[in-house]
């Protein structure tokens, strides 16, 4: 079993993927219902800082990455909760889904 470090890691880890992940579909559901509040703000600071922190650690999550550091064998979460012809496909899914929801956010922001 792994060490106690990388559980709380992969739990802080998995609690923050299930965040991003309604966080995504919340901006889904405002773009088509057409809302424009400060939940939708909040989903979508969410996004942005969980995107940009992706980014700057090169295409990989943070987490993954500690999670290995102490022990793991591997450090991502989305093998956990989708079956693993899926979890390689997560992040390229939600980059596309994003600017889909950008999009109908725009376009019904501005129309």
């Amino acid at each position: 079993m792994e060490n106690k470090k990388v559980f709380v890691i992969k739990s802080i880890h998995l609690t923050l993927f299930v965040i991003m992940c309604v966080s995504l579909f919340y901006v889904f559901y405002c773009a088509i219902a057409r809302i424009y509040d400060w939940t939708l703000l909040t989903a979508i600071i969410i996004i942005v800082i969980d995107g940009l922190s992706i980014v700057l650690n090169r295409g990989r999550c943070p987490l993954t990455t500690l999670a290995e550091k102490y022990g793991a064998e591997n450090g991502a979460v989305t093998h956990l909760i989708l079956p693993k012809w899926a979890a390689q496909y997560v992040f390229k899914f939600f980059m596309v889904f994003g600017a889909v929801e950008l999009v109908l956010l725009g376009t019904g922001y501005f129309t």
